[in-house]
């Protein structure tokens, strides 16, 4: 059998690949070492959930969750585990974090209000990434993928 012969639609699969690929690596970068810290602090994590207005007797499962959820979701986009679920879980993360953290629009102050408003729209677009990769899925070099092939 004579080998393949490249072809755009070959090419664009690889491209396909890599670019979900990196924007898996990114993704996960973002979120991370965020869920790292708040693992380790949960304390301190409860308790500013606590003072954005968390009710108190909530707060430190409140915190395992949300740390848990960004930490694990991260690592399972980083690996393409299960990444549909990776991803849902994530955009919830992300919904979440932005309507407790980034409420521009309680900010009196121009300068917190335009940095809140940035965080709450940058927000938005990590969202949407995060429904692209739910749809697209992890490609060819996820787990989940190479998983199939046995």
């Amino acid at each position: 059998m004579a080998p393949k012969k490249s072809s755009p639609a070959n090419a664009g699969d690889l491209r396909t690949d890599i670019i979900l690929l990196v924007g898996r690596v990114l993704m996960a970068v973002v979120f991370l070492p965020g869920g790292f810290n708040k693992l380790l602090g949960l304390g301190a994590f409860a308790a500013s959930l606590e003072a954005r207005g968390l009710p108190v007797s909530l707060s430190y499962l409140l915190a395992l969750i949300g740390g848990g959820a960004e930490f694990f979701g991260a690592l399972a986009v980083l690996f393409g585990f299960q990444i549909r679920c990776a991803a849902i879980l994530m955009a919830i993360f992300v919904v979440v974090a932005t309507g407790i953290a980034h409420r521009y629009w309680e900010f009196a102050d121009p300068t917190t209000y335009r940095f809140q408003r940035s965080s709450f729209f940058k927000n938005v677009g990590i969202f949407a990434g995060f429904l692209f990769l739910f749809v697209s899925g992890g490609g060819r070099w996820s787990l989940d993928t190479m998983w199939k092939r046995r």
